[in-house]
């Protein structure tokens, strides 16, 4: 039997910014990847803003079974991830960072897992007990620091909220999304934190591998994520526990007015 005739197919998100030397290389080395799956698959790149030829690189090289979503104005990695699940067609839907930082076998590690488990979605893990990281002492105090403070919030059954590899059932999706808000900082455990109000409760982890050379947390940029996470997280909450936000379904998301979608066959 043909490895590809399996009735489950692949969305692979990866959001994309600011990569115009690496994209083309990054997005072969998932394709790769993806080719060693029992699974079709798509991959969608969604390139959040102009800042560079991200684009026409990506354009230039024709990779097979890529859609492009492009649009000008940077609207954050959140915003990007949740267009790409808008435009998704598969019955798993997962999204990678494309800085590489995490290694292409968390894709087939994330799928066992959810086969497994018949989970509803299953979160990469740098705290899992099976995962190799390497990453500074400093980012390993923040992330613990986090993780307590959502454990405080939400309750959440994750040890790993931010890790940047996912994987939902299509279903779960469907019913998460319209209720999403997060633009930046924050996606990633909205959608935990939704699912989970909605009954999703088949949240499960899986171990990955992860070098991520950050160093000392002091330059400006980090500091000002640092604090919008959290105070994207205290939005979260305040949605979540005060005003009942989640509880409804509210628009679909809205499309840039210049977005740009190209499909490689």
């Amino acid at each position: 039997m043909d490895k590809k005739n399996i009735s489950h197919f692949l969305t692979l998100i990866v959001p994309v910014y600011a990569q115009e030397k690496t994209i083309v290389k990054n997005l072969l080395l998932i394709k790769k990847a993806l080719d060693a799956i029992r699974y079709d698959y798509e991959i969608i790149a969604v390139i959040d803003g102009k800042v560079d030829d991200t684009f026409e690189k990506i354009k230039e090289a024709h990779i097979e079974k890529v859609n492009v979503l492009f649009y000008e104005e940077n609207r954050g990695k959140s915003y990007a991830i949740r267009l790409g699940m808008h435009y998704a067609k598969g019955d798993y839907i997962m999204f990678l960072d494309s800085g590489m930082e995490i290694d292409t076998s968390g894709i087939s590690m994330l799928l066992e897992h959810m086969e497994w488990y018949n989970a509803d979605i299953i979160v990469g893990s740098k705290r899992h007990p099976a995962s190799q990281v390497k990453y500074s002492l400093s980012r390993k105090i923040l992330s613990y620091g986090y993780y307590l403070f959502v454990k405080l919030l939400f309750g959440v059954g994750v040890r790993d909220t931010q890790a940047g590899i996912k994987i939902y059932r299509k279903h779960v999706i469907e019913k998460v999304l319209p209720r999403l808000v997060e633009k930046k900082f924050a996606g990633d455990l909205e959608v935990l934190v939704v699912a989970n109000s909605l009954g999703f409760t088949r949240i499960y982890e899986a171990p990955i591998k992860l070098d991520y050379a950050l160093g000392n947390v002091t330059s400006a940029a980090t500091l000002n994520a640092i604090q919008g996470i959290f105070m994207d997280t205290l939005a979260i909450f305040f949605r979540r526990y005060i005003l009942k936000y989640y509880k409804q379904a509210h628009t679909k998301i809205t499309k840039p007015s210049n977005l740009t979608v190209l499909t490689f066959k």
